[in-house]
């Protein structure tokens, strides 16, 4: 089953802590998985930042919005319990628990949702307020909006690059390369790739500045996709050159068969599409400028520890 929502979650999180003992995130997490029968790839499914899996944000959420709510509280560090108020929700028998019930039944809850997840409209004459529905954690919102931002950005790019001249798209080539690592410096690599005028490039770079070892490199500015013939062309070309490594450079995309035969063959070959390459390029500064950084920041408990 997919993984359910943060409020989906917050009437599983409090019925875990009805026997009213002390418990931990850290059992809290897995129990709410085994009851919801999750699958081990559910168990493990990051957010896109990778920093947490999806079901640990989702129900950490869940329980700060129930302590929002006075239903727990933090005992200790790393530790909540279930409060009266908790336990009284329970024994009403709700058949679920969302941000609307806790705004329609806690004074706390009320005070600490206004201003976040509330619209102000007509309402707001009345001393009104409308509930926006908001289903994603925080997390989740950021890392969905950057994804959205990223996408769009990697869309203008891509057009960007494959509207240049092929001198444009050498020049990409090389200086991403060495971005990533590769080629030694930009003289040394600009020396080494760049020896044709099909509106592509060969050529020859340094795996590393000490060139312990060497990486053939094709690129197609192209439209159209990269079929298996090019594939098998290129690996031809790494036979006589006794390379051992390739990198296969595209502005278009791979045949599912030229997938497949890079796969099979036993020279060391790596595809770069158009995504990817314009997505190396976003992660590596090439192309692109810094508009905003926003940094997400957690309560650091040691600070506060009394010695």
């Amino acid at each position: 089953m997919p993984i359910p929502d943060y409020e989906t979650l917050m009437l599983p999180v409090l019925r875990f802590a009805a026997d009213a003992q002390e418990h931990s995130m850290k059992e809290l997490v897995p129990a709410i998985g085994s009851e919801l029968r999750l699958t081990g790839s559910e168990l493990t499914q990051r957010l896109p930042s990778g920093q947490q899996t999806v079901l640990a944000n989702r129900v950490g959420w869940a329980t700060s919005y129930l302590k929002k709510a006075n239903l727990l509280a933090s005992v200790r560090r790393g530790f909540f319990k279930i409060t009266p108020e908790g336990l009284a929700v329970l024994a009403s028998d709700p058949t679920a628990l969302d941000n609307r019930f806790l705004n329609e039944n806690s004074p706390a809850f009320r005070e600490f949702y206004a201003g976040r997840y509330q619209k102000r409209g007509k309402a707001e004459s009345d001393g009104e307020q409308e509930m926006v529905d908001v289903r994603q954690t925080p997390e989740e919102l950021l890392d969905q909006s950057y994804q959205a931002l990223r996408s769009e950005l990697a869309g203008v790019i891509l057009q960007k690059v494959q509207a240049g001249s092929p001198e444009a798209f050498e020049r990409l080539v090389v200086e991403l390369l060495v971005a990533m690592g590769y080629g030694g410096s930009r003289v040394d690599a600009g020396e080494a790739v760049g020896r044709s005028g099909d509106g592509g490039i060969d050529g020859i770079i340094k795996e590393d500045r000490l060139g312990l070892d060497t990486i053939y490199v094709q690129a197609k500015r192209w439209d159209h996709p990269v079929s298996r013939p090019e594939i098998q062309k290129f690996v031809g070309a790494l036979q006589g050159f006794r390379a051992k490594k390739g990198v296969f450079i595209t502005t278009s995309r791979f045949t599912d068969e030229a997938k497949a035969y890079s796969h099979n063959v036993d020279t060391r070959l790596v595809l770069i599409d158009g995504p990817t390459l314009v997505g190396y390029m976003i992660d590596f500064g090439l192309g692109v400028s810094t508009v905003a950084t926003y940094e997400i920041k957690r309560l650091d408990s040691d600070y506060f520890e009394e010695e």
